[in-house]
């Protein structure tokens, strides 16, 4: 079996998902399965104006580049896009895209839940808020539900 196509971008610019799983499907008659995330910036109290987010540059790379290695290793994925944004984002904007492909599905489902779970919790990026009222602006702390759902990957 070949190396999975995969690609890892950090940046400031929009993605698009659907272009994203054309790059990894188009002439691919081995994939059976698509499966993909899109984490979007929300706003549950109306109160955001963007949510910053900020990141070392190379460290972030490697650490993703790392975890998709993990990925690539536990299920026979034939390719993966990890796309993670930075800056100020807009309630509404796209944050983060995991697409993992794979012959089958179980391995597409698997692999895609396994690469957000470390993406939300090991990756390094700080989220910071920014009020519609212009009020303090305050850092995005980790969740503990966030945590637990790392720690089954890790039996």
């Amino acid at each position: 079996m070949s190396a999975p196509d995969r690609r890892i971008s950090i940046q400031a610019e929009d993605f698009d998902a659907a272009a994203e799983i054309a790059a990894l499907t188009q002439g691919r008659k081995d994939v059976g399965a698509v499966v993909t995330f899109t984490g979007l910036c929300r706003d549950e109290g109306e109160t955001l104006a963007a949510l910053e987010l900020e990141h070392y540059p190379g460290m972030a790379e490697e650490e993703i580049s790392r975890v998709v290695t993990q990925a690539e290793s536990r299920w026979p994925l034939l390719g993966v896009r990890v796309i993670h944004r930075y800056g100020k984002i807009a309630p509404g904007g796209n944050i983060v895209l995991v697409v993992a492909t794979s012959s089958h599905r179980l391995a597409a489902f698997e692999a895609a839940e396994f690469l957000m779970d470390y993406l939300k919790t090991r990756a390094p990026f700080w989220k910071k808020e920014h009020r519609l009222d212009g009020a303090a602006r305050d850092w995005v702390s980790a969740k503990d539900a966030d945590d637990r759902a790392l720690e089954r990957w890790e039996k």
